[in-house]
């Protein structure tokens, strides 16, 4: 019998973790996803933004039937986001702007995620409460509003609520309205249209045309969901620690802890994900002999934005290293560190060389 991957030696999580990542670049540069990318554009030119909890259940192109690189997501730790923080709404209004310049209309997807079966399995960000990370998604849809204006011809916010149990998205329109993809059956996709439509009567006719495959392709993957008998994962059981961005590949239940490079103040974060780390050494559900802290920035072209990024990921894992070790002075002797950088266009991770140090404990690379 195959030892699960949370139970194994840190060294050989490590090693299956690269592997993954290797994996989804080979994927995701293939001549056929490539292409399959470029048609799909080509039909579908809206620019789609995911602002989602680094939880590895919140899998939208898995979900909806998406060719993976269509949608651009924003992860953080609790799906927790103020567009006032400086870096995120300068990179947020530049990726608008972007795609605005190309004459591409954006739809942006703020989620929050619950679970109908057990409360228990919901966003931790939240204490499990679902009201609560739904009034932030509107929270955040009213400063999306404040920054494109609330018009929503050129931008539209769409809060989308996760169920995990069953993959469902659940379609949140104004004045408590809303539309529940688990209630709708494989055979009624041909009214999907008309349904989003009576929504957001607001939404411009080509962002519908855009959604729609997302919503007929969660209909068919709870279908297909339902006829499986999957394990629902209720355990906490990570053992990574992420900074950065460029961590598409790790959509995994209970892996890893993504903080995304946004919030002024970083060390809050970072503490929450480490007393979470420890939480599950001390309770058995992981190893108790190393978990990594994995740093990444991404780069479009080599050249002085490579050399940016570098520098952008060794801050940052140094930054968190040393926070850890502020605060969680033994966890820290347990910490393996691993800097390093996305080429973008092939979701390539590169992990930068490590220092010659001992196999565990105070490595910062």
């Amino acid at each position: 019998m195959t030892t699960p991957v949370h139970s194994r030696p840190i060294s050989e999580r490590i090693d299956w973790l690269m592997e993954l990542s290797r994996n989804h670049s080979a994927s995701f540069s293939s001549p056929e996803s490539q292409l399959a990318r470029q048609r799909y554009l080509a039909e579908h030119n809206t620019l789609i933004i995911a602002m989602k909890c680094m939880d590895g259940r919140i899998h939208l192109p898995h979900v909806t039937r998406t060719p993976m690189g269509i949608i651009q997501p924003f992860r953080n730790l609790g799906g927790i986001f103020n567009l006032g923080w400086p870096y995120l709404g300068d990179l947020l209004a530049d990726t608008v702007q972007s795609a605005v310049n190309a004459g591409r209309r954006v739809l942006i997807i703020i989620t929050y995620h619950y679970s109908s079966g057990a409360k228990e399995r919901g966003c931790a960000g939240f204490n499990c409460d679902r009201e609560a990370a739904r009034a932030h998604a509107l929270g955040i849809r009213r400063q999306v509003e404040t920054l494109f204006g609330g018009g929503h011809q050129t931008v539209y916010p769409l809060v989308c609520g996760f169920e995990t149990d069953e993959d469902a998205l659940v379609l949140n329109g104004r004045d408590d309205s809303f539309l529940d993809l688990s209630t709708i059956a494989p055979t009624a996709g041909d009214e999907m249209e008309s349904r989003i439509a009576a929504l957001y009567p607001d939404m411009p006719a080509p962002v519908q045309r855009d959604l729609l495959p997302l919503v007929k392709g969660n209909i068919q993957h709870i279908a297909e969901i339902r006829k499986s008998d999957r394990e629902l994962n209720i355990e906490h059981r990570e053992w990574v620690i992420c900074i950065g961005r460029g961590f598409d590949f790790l959509h995994v239940p209970n892996l890893a802890l993504i903080i995304g490079p946004f919030s002024p103040d970083l060390s809050h974060p970072i503490r929450q994900a480490a007393a979470i780390i420890k939480a599950n050494m001390a309770s058995g559900r992981v190893p108790d002999d190393g978990f990594l802290l994995l740093s990444s920035a991404p780069y479009q072209e080599p050249g002085a934005q490579k050399a940016r990024a570098t520098l952008k990921s060794s801050f940052l894992s140094e930054f968190a290293a040393n926070v850890i070790k502020q605060e969680f002075p033994e966890l820290a002797e347990l910490m393996v560190t691993r800097s390093a950088i996305l080429n973008w266009p092939e979701r390539r991770l590169e992990v930068q060389p490590a220092k010659p140090e001992s196999e565990h404990g105070n490595r910062v690379s």
